[in-house]
């Protein structure tokens, strides 16, 4: 099991590009590299790029795509790509930043916790997990595992890692842009459930009435 080899080469350069980004915005390799937490998150980076080698990961349209909702990727992206550079940016600049080594460490826990929440669920899913909102050939549902509690686990996976990357960087402006997911990715849950419901009529309901959207207990 893994990703195609066009995939496989973008999630290599992506994360790449990424860790270049956070370097830049740090003022050059030796500068990240200067914060014994940031190495470590760096290498938490490149390990879940090399797991999610395994995956079956796509961007298949499948047998049934909600295409409006493609938006969405479009402001991932920018978000994402402002995470990457401006919370280093803001930590060398000393612009908005709070706490100090063990803020530092604590977003690396976090990062690595939500990093491994985002992968699992594309591992659960194999081929079924397109980044698109789409419903497979020979697609059924999945209600047990991570699913059993909630239904998005690779969404919140994202939130966590997010803020945890933020939080490496000590960025205030991180955490708002991490609060800024939220939106977006709130209207691409709605759209998968739209789909999901007509897609699975009554059992998609009695898995939504006995499941969390995406925080255990709250949400």
């Amino acid at each position: 099991m893994s990703l195609s080899p066009r995939m496989a080469v973008f999630t290599l350069a992506a994360t790449l590009a990424y860790l270049a980004l956070a370097a830049a915005g740090e003022g050059g390799l030796a500068a990240f590299l200067a914060h014994g937490a940031l190495i470590a998150l760096a290498l938490v980076t490149l390990a879940l790029g090399a797991a999610a080698q395994f995956t079956k990961g796509n961007l298949s349209a499948g047998v049934r795509e909600d295409r409006a909702n493609r938006w969405v990727i479009v402001v991932f992206a920018a978000i994402g790509l402002a995470l990457g550079y401006l919370p280093a940016l803001c930590d060398r600049a000393g612009f908005l930043v709070v706490g100090g080594e063990a803020l530092r460490w604590t977003g690396v826990a976090l990062y690595a916790a939500g990093g491994a929440l985002r992968l699992a669920p594309v591992f659960a899913l194999g081929g079924r997990f397109s980044g698109l909102v789409a419903i497979q050939a020979g697609h059924r549902l999945v209600t047990d595992g991570l699913y059993r509690f909630v239904r998005n686990p690779s969404y919140l996976g994202l939130l966590i890692s997010s803020l945890g990357w933020a939080l490496a960087f000590r960025s205030l402006v991180g955490v708002a842009l991490t609060a800024l997911l939220a939106p977006p990715l709130i209207a691409r849950i709605r759209a998968e459930e739209a789909l999901l419901a007509a897609t699975f009529g009554d059992e998609y309901a009695a898995y939504r009435a006995r499941s969390w959207r995406l925080v255990p207990g709250l949400y």
